[in-house]
C-alpha cells in the first residue's frame, strides 16, 4: 500500500467515529422532524470547508448535501444516507439521545439505523480532507430526509437533478459485504365497504369488518404470479400490518351499529422483474375471486394508502440488481482487500437485510451505479434501549470508504 493510502486510513480513529455518532444520536431527528440534524450537520460541514448546499424537501423540513470539491478532471462519488429514525419505544431506563459504549457496541437510538452509518461517511471523507490529498472528482456527502417513508428525500434529491458518477449508502448490511441487491416496497390501502344500521334492525346491512375478514385469510394464502428471483428466496412477500374499521368517513366507533367501512394496510416487498402493477393485478385477481362467491363483497383499492395513516409510504420503492462488475462494485471489493487482505464475504444479496429496500431504489433508477456499504447493526437482549452499532465495522467501513473515495474520484 501506497504512503498516500496508509495515512489516509491512518486517519480514521474509533475515538472520532464515537465522537461524531454521538453527537449524531444526541439530536432527535424523528421523520418529518429532520431540520435540527440538518442544521448540524450544516454547521458541522461548513466549518470543515465542504461547499453546503441546504434544501428544504417541503416547507421546515430541511436536508442537505456537503461537497469535498475536486479539481473538476475526475469521476465523482456520493457516500449517502439518512437523517430520519425510527420511533422511540417504551421503557427505556437510559437516556436514549445520550449513546454509550459497552465493549464493541456503541448504544444510543437511532445508532443502528443509520446514525452509525453517518458517522462512518462522515469519518471517512474526513481522512480524505485532512490527508490534503485533493480529488479531481467531487465526493459529495448527502444527508437526506424521510427513508422510513419510501426517500420522501432521495427521490426530491433526484428529482432536483443533483448527480454524481456513483454512490455508496451505508445502510448496515455488514463491512464484510457490499450489496447489490435488494427488494422493492410498495403500500396500498385495501377498503371494504358495507352498508350500516342498528343492531335492533339487521335486515340490508353488510358488516364491512367481517367482510374484510374474507379478505383477510385470502391474503394470507395467496401467491403471486411472477418469475422465481433466485436471489431474495422468501420473496414476493405481503404483510397486512394495520387495520380500522368502523361506521362513516370518520371510522367512528359506535358498537350498536353495523359497520360500514373497513380498512387494512398492506405491505409487499417485491422482486426485480416483477412491476408494482403486477403486484396490484395478483392483489386483485385474489380478491376477485371472493367477489365471485359473494356479491355484496365490494372493495376498492387506494395507493398510497391515504395521509391519515401514519407509517404509510406514500412512494414506491422498486427493486434494485446492480451488475456485480459495476465500477463502484470493484473499487469498494479492491479497497476492502487493500484494508483486511482478503475479499468481500459476499457480493450481491445479503439476507435477510436485502429482504427490504432502501434509497439506492431511487438512485439506481437516476441511472447512478450504488451499492450499501455499511456496519453492522444489532438489538441486544433484555431491553428497548438494545440498538446498536458495531464499532470496529465502522473502523472498517470508514477505511474502505476513504479509499473508494482515492480510487474513484481521485
Amino acid at each position: 500500500m501506497s504512503d498516500t493510502l496508509t495515512d489516509v486510513i491512518g486517519r480514521v480513529t474509533r475515538q472520532e467515529l464515537i465522537a461524531t455518532a454521538t453527537e449524531l444520536v444526541a439530536i432527535p431527528s424523528y421523520k418529518g422532524d429532520e431540520t435540527p440534524m440538518a442544521l448540524h450537520l450544516a454547521s458541522w460541514s461548513t466549518e470543515r470547508g465542504y461547499a453546503v448546499e441546504v434544501d428544504d424537501v417541503e416547507p421546515g423540513r430541511t436536508q442537505l448535501t456537503a461537497t469535498l470539491k475536486g479539481t473538476g478532471h475526475g469521476r465523482s462519488l456520493m457516500f449517502n444516507g439518512h437523517t430520519d429514525i425510527n420511533s422511540l419505544t417504551r421503557g427505556w431506563t437510559r437516556d436514549p439521545w445520550t449513546a454509550w459504549v459497552e465493549g464493541d457496541k456503541l448504544f444510543g437510538h437511532g445508532a443502528q439505523n443509520m446514525k452509525g452509518g453517518l458517522a462512518t461517511f462522515m469519518v471517512a471523507a474526513e481522512a480524505v480532507r485532512k490527508s490534503g490529498q485533493r480529488l479531481l472528482g467531487d465526493l459529495v456527502l448527502a444527508f437526506v430526509v424521510g427513508e422510513t417513508q419510501g426517500g420522501e428525500g432521495m427521490h426530491h434529491l433526484m428529482e432536483r437533478g443533483v448527480r454524481t458518477d456513483m454512490a455508496v449508502i451505508t445502510e448496515p448490511f455488514g463491512a464484510d459485504n457490499i450489496a447489490t441487491i435488494h427488494s422493492g416496497i410498495v403500500h396500498f390501502a385495501i377498503h371494504v365497504e358495507g352498508r350500516s344500521g342498528h343492531l335492533s334492525r339487521l335486515d340490508g346491512t353488510v358488516h364491512a369488518i367481517n367482510k374484510m375478514a374474507k379478505a383477510l385469510l385470502r391474503l394470507q394464502d395467496m401467491r403471486f404470479t411472477c418469475a422465481p428471483f433466485a436471489a431474495l428466496p422468501a420473496l414476493p412477500r405481503l404483510n397486512v400490518g394495520s387495520i380500522i374499521g368502523g361506521r362513516g368517513d370518520a371510522y367512528r366507533s359506535e358498537p350498536p351499529y353495523v359497520p360500514d367501512i373497513c380498512t387494512v394496510v398492506v405491505d409487499v416487498h417485491f422482486v426485480p422483474g416483477q412491476t408494482v402493477d403486477d403486484v396490484l393485478a395478483d392483489v386483485r385477481a385474489t380478491l376477485d375471486h371472493i367477489v365471485d362467491d359473494d356479491p355484496e363483497f365490494v372493495y376498492r383499492i387506494e395507493m398510497p394508502p391515504p395521509a391519515f395513516i401514519e407509517g404509510r409510504r406514500r412512494l414506491v420503492m422498486d427493486p434494485v440488481d446492480v451488475p456485480v462488475d459495476a465500477e463502484i462494485v470493484l473499487a469498494i471489493a479492491s479497497s476492502y482487500e487493500a484494508v483486511t487482505g482478503q475479499a468481500p464475504k459476499q457480493i450481491g444479496a445479503v439476507l435477510p437485510t436485502s429482504y427490504s429496500a432502501c434509497d439506492t431504489s431511487w438512485l439506481w433508477k437516476a441511472g447512478i451505479p450504488s451499492v450499501n456499504y455499511g456496519p453492522s447493526t444489532g438489538f441486544a437482549l433484555g431491553g428497548p434501549e438494545g440498538a446498536y452499532v458495531v464499532i470496529s465495522e465502522m473502523e472498517t467501513v470508514a477505511k474502505v470508504l476513504a479509499l473508494t473515495a482515492l480510487k474513484a474520484c481521485g
